[in-house]
């Protein structure tokens, strides 16, 4: 199957910033924009870092605290108090930057996003240069695929080469994303490995599956013995 992947989705070109662009010009981007994070690049457009709107914040925070150490303070409240007296995006971004380039699958972007606790991501190219962005809203524009295309693909890629899934044999209807599948396979062990190959072409959203099987492998003869 040929996956979405990032490039399918992303905003080419992105708003960003150099190491030195002040603290004041950069709230300006973001609020002209409607961004809450701009990525930090380099003389060649190299992402660099991420400054985003908690990282500007911490002025507000600790503005007129003291710089003394607090016993038992957590790193990350340690890393704010420090970003309170910076005036600059290369004292303010978060570095190394989490990247993704346009050859990143969506579900790989998603679990990037998730595990970093990040809403959007620069996208670079091979060398590390910035040519776009992806947010989590972007990612979800694969769910706006029409039904004829992912049943489309369905029929003539996912379930291609199934041993014991005759494609003739299967009546394919989606709606709004759900596929619901109907007609024989050979095996009842076929099923599920069945669903979970179409359950992977992008753009659905859930597998319903009422097939029938020419033999039921799956069921335990009558009072067959356990074997342990």
């Amino acid at each position: 199957m040929n996956r979405w992947d990032v490039a399918d989705v992303m905003t080419v070109g992105a708003v960003s910033v150099q190491q030195d662009t002040p603290f004041r010009e950069i709230v300006d981007r973001l609020e002209a924009h409607g961004v809450n994070a701009v990525p930090v690049v380099d003389s060649f457009e190299r992402v660099v870092g991420v400054v985003s709107s908690a990282d500007l914040l911490a002025k507000l925070e600790f503005a007129g605290d003291d710089d003394r150490v607090r016993l038992f303070e957590a790193r990350h409240t340690r890393q704010a108090r420090g970003k309170a007296h910076a005036t600059a995006a290369g004292e303010l971004m978060t570095a190394p930057a989490v990247t993704v380039t346009g050859r990143t699958t969506l579900p790989a972007a998603a679990r990037i996003m998730e595990s970093a606790g990040l809403k959007r991501l620069p996208v670079v190219d091979d060398l590390g240069r910035l040519v776009g962005m992806v947010t989590r809203r972007d990612l979800l524009k694969v769910f706006l695929r029409p039904d004829r295309q992912i049943r489309d693909e369905i029929l003539d890629v996912a379930v291609q080469g199934l041993a014991g899934v005759e494609p003739e044999q299967l009546r394919v209807e989606v709606a709004d994303g759900v596929v619901t599948l109907l007609g024989q396979v050979e095996r009842a062990s076929l099923v599920p490995p069945l669903v979970r190959q179409i359950e992977r072409v992008d753009g659905v959203v859930d597998v319903v599956s009422h097939l029938t099987a020419a033999l039921d492998d799956e069921a335990r003869p009558y009072n067959a013995p356990v074997m342990f």
